[in-house]
């Protein structure tokens, strides 16, 4: 495995997920469920501040070793329908 395992996840990127475990910020990563590859799969999701469990989120980038960057996310198309979204 050794580098290979290491290398960033470029498919996850600009997807979006939602937090199963919050994150901490700076202070910790949380955790975050994508839909990709035909499935779902599970990343530690580092973010600059805290974000709350059930936040939607968009990955910004990856770190490789399953861990990924994330901002809170809310979807633009969910203004032009009135629907809040579906964070849980």
């Amino acid at each position: 495995m050794g580098a290979a395992s290491m290398a960033p996840d470029e498919q996850v990127v600009g997807l979006t997920g939602v937090l199963l475990v919050g994150s901490r910020g700076e202070a910790g990563p949380g955790e975050v469920l994508v839909h990709v590859r035909g499935g779902t799969e599970t990343f530690l999701a580092w973010s600059a501040d805290p974000l709350p469990k059930g936040a939607p989120v968009l990955v910004i980038e990856s770190r490789g070793n399953r861990q990924v960057d994330v901002i809170e996310w809310a979807d633009p198309l969910n203004a032009l329908t009135g629907n809040p979204g579906d964070a849980d």
